[in-house]
């Protein structure tokens, strides 16, 4: 057997032809082993790319054979008495340990931000060969989960190699498993170096260590949105694998090698049915995810996960109830956050039977002016209809809403109103008991003790004048300030608000208003609105509408005679403005009409002698 023998100084530069020489003699004799650290050396940044494939190349034709031979990096050295026994052994853990270097460099190479995306592809494309069989000819879930932990813990972009894995990859079984159970290890270890951090980090150490948390978990969120969730499986379900060989039943290197065993046809008897299959994925799915949701989320992917939550992870984890207490501590934090964690909390609440019994007060709580311009309003209005669509829904809960609503409609844009009047038109239709809200009379009886205690006041009104005042007609009782629906006094308004909107400056508001004229209890000749017609509209769709209609009469402005000015007298009853026009230009010219001046000194003297 050839000796090894490890040189230390720096190779010198070598051409395109000498590095494929070196590749050539690796492949053909062992006698030519010693070219294995030097063809290693070119896998840097530093050398060309050129270089750099073809030495890459070379490596991976020489290992892919070796690899089912190979000792693990984790199993300890034995001692043996054979002399070629040994020598075998010591030869086969010096390829492993140059193994382990390659795999290394390739790592670092492949997060270099500046190397060529072609041969970033064609990096990563090795390093999953090594993968699929660096595990004694089975599934290397030890790489696998250095590759996720270099990706989400790099301080270069990973963008191109994220996609790479979604486009190739991610449609593979066991790479989908693998990558819950690497993403989960490292959402665990960088929950608890946080805490640890913060106790032990002041100043300026404990912003730049917040900067790199949130920077890994920005990665980790962008991989996870990434692999496609597994679906329910069929009777034919056929799941493509990487790792041909599957995965035995002995531990690896990484222990979890076992926790997925290999998929064999459906008929035999230790193969796993897609049924198995589907429950493992969706155990290691559910860890992912609340390993990931147990970590100090930056708000912007706070927001990024609560906007996918009900689509992206509640259909697919295995109990949708561990969510709730991540979604009811958004929903009261308010605003804007509240609103996108209104979905996933709605579908936890009508299909997972969660109780929340402060949900509707949170719900009134959310009707502000600015929600009529959030960026999520359309999906937030659909879910407050659906909310408000129950029978059940006491009489003083319904009119509270539809009267915030009828209140908001005076300070939104116009398609907040358009909006409002579709709302409060299905509110009335369901809910007979707040039609009273339509049209309420002034109470003008009273009981004897209260007419007796106005008599009272009348008599000293003007000691009492703003109590008395209270006590007028057309006062509303409604509270627009108070937070809690019960305290709002509702039902002792009425929608006057409503009735403005006839004299709206937008027509397609004033238009839409007469919908609300209708008798809407009688159940039969009405029908609900849908909130989707109207939860999108903006100042571009009003605008758009009403370009399209076709007006038959359309009013017109003309003058018979070219007009001199742009008021004319008969705008403004009594007033003139000659008279500053004639002064102002006297000022300009110096001149000072004195006959102008002797006459308004009588009117002056006048004017004193009366007062």
């Amino acid at each position: 057997m050839a000796s090894i023998k490890q040189s230390k100084s720096k190779p010198k530069k070598k051409t395109l032809k000498e590095v494929k020489t070196l590749g050539q003699q690796l492949l053909s004799s062992t006698a030519h082993i010693n070219n294995l650290p030097l063809l290693l050396t070119f896998i840097s940044p530093n050398y060309p790319p050129q270089l750099v494939l073809e030495s890459l190349l070379s490596l991976q034709s020489f290992y892919t054979p070796l690899l089912p031979s190979l000792p693990p990096s984790s199993k300890p050295k034995t001692t043996s008495h054979g002399g070629d026994n040994e020598a075998d052994v010591i030869y086969k853990t010096w390829l492993r340990s140059k193994f382990d270097e390659l795999i290394k460099s390739l790592l670092d190479l492949l997060l270099f931000a500046e190397l060529d995306e072609t041969l970033k592809e064609v990096v990563l494309d090795s390093v999953m060969e090594f993968v699929k069989l660096g595990n004694g000819g089975r599934f290397n879930s030890a790489i696998y989960h250095r590759l996720l932990h270099n990706l989400v813990h790099s301080s270069a972009p990973v963008d191109f190699l994220v996609q790479l894995l979604e486009s190739k990859y991610f449609k593979y079984i066991d790479i989908r498993y693998f990558s819950y159970i690497s993403l989960e290890k490292i959402a665990k270890t960088l929950d608890g170096k946080d805490i640890t951090e913060k106790k032990n980090s002041n100043g300026d150490d404990a912003n730049h260590l917040r900067a790199s948390t949130d920077q890994c978990i920005h990665k980790i969120q962008q991989i996870l949105s990434c692999i496609p969730a597994l679906d329910d499986p069929k009777e034919n379900s056929v799941y493509e694998m990487w790792s041909s060989s599957g995965f035995s039943s002995e531990k690896g290197e990484s222990g979890d090698v076992s926790e997925l065993p290999k998929v064999q046809d459906k008929h035999h008897k230790n193969g796993l049915s897609a049924v198995k299959i589907s429950k493992k994925m969706k155990v290691k799915f559910t860890k992912a995810w609340i390993s990931f949701l147990r970590l100090p989320l930056p708000v912007d992917v706070y927001k990024e996960v609560l906007i996918s939550l009900h689509q992206a992870v509640i259909p697919y984890i295995s109990n949708p109830l561990i969510l709730c207490d991540f979604l009811t501590r958004s929903y009261d934090i308010g605003g804007v956050v509240s609103v996108m964690a209104l979905s996933s909390l709605f579908i936890l609440m009508t299909q997972h039977g969660l109780e929340y019994p402060n949900f509707y007060e949170k719900l009134y709580a959310l009707l502000a002016p600015s929600v009529f311009l959030a960026k999520h309003r359309a999906k937030f209005f659909q879910l407050l209809d659906s909310c408000l669509k129950s029978p059940l829904l006491p009489a003083y809960l319904a009119a509270a809403f539809a009267k915030k609503l009828s209140r908001l409609a005076l300070v939104v844009p116009p398609s907040g109103g358009v909006v409002i009047i579709a709302l409060i038109h299905n509110l009335l239709r369901r809910h007979p008991s707040i039609n009273c809200l339509v049209h309420r009379e002034d109470e003008t009886s009273t009981d004897n003790s209260e007419v007796k205690e106005e008599t009272d006041e009348g008599a000293n009104s003007s000691r009492n004048g703003s109590h008395a005042s209270s006590r007028k007609t057309g006062i509303d009782h409604f509270n627009n300030e108070e937070s809690n629906p019960i305290k709002s006094s509702a039902l002792r308004s009425s929608l006057w608000e409503i009735d403005t909107l006839r004299h709206h400056y937008c027509p397609p508001v004033s238009r839409f208003v007469v919908s609300l004229e209708n008798d809407l209890t009688v159940r039969a000749k009405t029908t609900e609105l849908n909130i989707n017609d109207f939860s999108s509209s903006s100042y571009a769709t009003i605008f758009g509408e009403e370009l399209r209609r076709r007006v038959k009469q359309v009013p017109l402005a003309f003058f018979k005679a070219t007009p001199t000015s742009l008021f004319s007298e008969s705008d403004f009853v009594g007033w003139t403005f000659k008279y500053e026009e004639t002064k102002h230009n006297d000022a300009e010219n110096g001149v000072l009409n004195k006959s102008e001046e002797n006459d308004s000194c009588p009117a002056k003297r006048q004017r004193v002698e009366c007062s």
